[in-house]
């Protein structure tokens, strides 16, 4: 039986604020709202959920994006607020990506290519 990912799910005790964050970082919107349980996408491809755990600690999820203006990416997702981490290259040359948090603390990948 083939299996599908629906959503990244990230804990935290801010879903609605996140979602909203996420939501306009991939320039999409939120489509379900459940309180503790907010879905960022459009349920045609996989979403982003955010579900309200106390306590929780950032950084147990890792999302990959890809940009085909990286740079100018990273620097719109700065000035929304989020932390730019560290600049790294694959062996040989062969991409690029830079690692950022959301504003939760949660990491995250914008890279130029695969």
């Amino acid at each position: 039986m083939k299996l599908r990912i629906v959503n990244v799910t990230v804990n935290t005790e801010r879903p609605k604020e996140l979602a909203k964050w996420w939501a306009a970082a991939l320039g999409t919107e939120i489509s379900k709202d459940w309180g503790e349980y907010v879905v960022v996408g459009d349920g045609e491809s996989t979403g982003m959920s955010f579900q309200y755990v106390e306590g929780s600690i950032p950084g147990r999820v890792h999302v990959d994006l890809v940009s085909a203006d990286a740079e100018a990416t990273v620097g719109r997702l700065v000035e929304a607020g989020a932390r730019r981490v560290g600049d790294h290259e694959a062996p040989g040359g062969a991409f690029t990506w830079t690692v950022l948090t959301d504003p939760d603390g949660n990491q995250f990948c914008v890279s130029s290519g695969e």
